[in-house]
């Protein structure tokens, strides 16, 4: 069975960890390449990770945006937001079941 994780600092993605999510908040940005390619090639179906994180991970995030496993998906953080969370879960859900949400 596939896992679910969230990457991000630990105000953000905390509370996840309590709806059953493998929660990861590297210390320093700097890390977040090197854990979200280690996540990417162990059994994560989803993977979250915060705005703020995803900044030093776009490379890896492209590499796998026409994937199917793992879905990498941006998601707004409780700081340093910039709209791209909120605009890759809309993408995200306009995949899965092939409408755009409304505004």
């Amino acid at each position: 069975m596939l896992k679910v994780a969230a990457i991000g600092d630990r105000e953000s993605v905390s509370g996840l960890k309590a709806i059953g999510m493998d929660v990861f908040s590297p210390e320093r940005k700097e890390d977040c390449p090197g854990l979200l390619k280690s996540l990417c090639e162990s059994d994560y179906g989803i993977i979250y990770i915060t705005e703020e994180f995803g900044e030093s991970t776009k490379d890896i995030i492209k590499k796998y945006d026409n994937k199917i496993i793992p879905s990498i998906i941006l998601i707004p953080g409780v700081k340093n937001n910039t709209g791209e969370g909120v605009r890759s879960l809309n993408r995200s859900v306009e995949r899965a079941v092939g409408s755009q949400l409304p505004d």
